[in-house]
């Protein structure tokens, strides 16, 4: 196991991070046979989905499976969020996005934090690679700096591929000329900051890219019950001093799903 101060981020990552709302190139969270014993559980979880559901709907099941679970307060990943959010966070979302060979679906440009009930904007997404990833196989694109820019009003998608019904649009929300493509190996992770507008297109390839985003907050920040009531936290580091939001319960289970289903701003009839 790789020492407990080689996921650390060194000051010159955490200056790149801020000037430019992401981070490549960090050490991997799991190795190749980590990350092949992964794949060959994940079965298990997507025979929970049910007939009329998709892989995006695996939303928040580290609520109540122990796979997951173990993912998302992995010391190594939590090391990283560290350098980003400083000492006392927490994480409250994971959700797959599994794009299979051939698949013409897309992720519109947007910003994750137009989606979610919360406040302040202290957050940071981290994108775990189930595969390698690349253009090849539609993997993120991103825009560095675009998270100074402020939160962008989104507007309804014009494209049916996209798993997202609000999004930018290029040209004239933003310009997507200085874009910068992440490629993944599997086992490894990018950071991303809530407010970076990233998209990704499609997958015309042969290979499957599945990735698990990870969403961590500063303890600082607070949830809007009124539009997402089911919204838990599960302290990864330090103290709780504000006490915003409630307080989530350890799976027991390997592999489960939680009784209820999260809600977006969007989902709520809120924009």
């Amino acid at each position: 196991m790789s020492s407990p101060t080689t996921h650390r981020l060194s000051e010159a990552q955490k200056k790149f991070y801020h000037d430019n709302g992401y981070l490549l190139g960090l050490p991997a969270i799991y190795t190749r046979a980590e990350m092949a014993a992964l794949n060959a559980a994940l079965p298990n979880l997507l025979a929970l989905l049910k007939s009329d559901e998709t892989t995006k709907d695996i939303r928040e099941w580290h609520e109540a499976s122990t796979y997951l679970y173990d993912i998302v307060m992995h010391p190594r990943i939590h090391d990283l969020v560290e350098g980003v959010l400083g000492p006392d966070f927490y994480c409250w979302a994971s959700n797959f996005f599994i794009k299979d060979p051939h698949s013409m679906s897309t992720v519109g440009w947007h910003q994750d934090s137009y989606y979610w009930p919360m406040a302040p904007n202290n957050s940071v997404t981290v994108w775990l690679a189930f595969d390698d990833v690349d253009e090849i196989n539609g993997g993120m694109k991103l825009i560095p700096g675009s998270h100074k820019g402020g939160i962008i009003k989104h507007r309804k998608s014009e494209q049916t591929n996209s798993v997202l019904t609000l999004e930018l649009e290029d040209g004239s929300d933003f310009s997507a000329d200085s874009a910068v493509q992440f490629r993944l190996k599997a086992g490894e992770c990018s950071l991303h900051d809530d407010r970076a507008i990233h998209g990704s297109l499609a997958n015309p390839s042969d290979r499957r890219r599945a990735g698990l985003t990870i969403r961590y907050s500063g303890t600082n920040v607070r949830n809007d019950l009124a539009v997402n009531p089911n919204f838990k936290t599960y302290l990864c580091r330090g103290v709780d001093e504000f006490r915003h939001n409630p307080i989530g319960t350890p799976p027991t289970q390997r592999y489960g799903r939680p009784s209820f289903k999260p809600v977006s701003i969007e989902e709520a009839g809120r924009r």
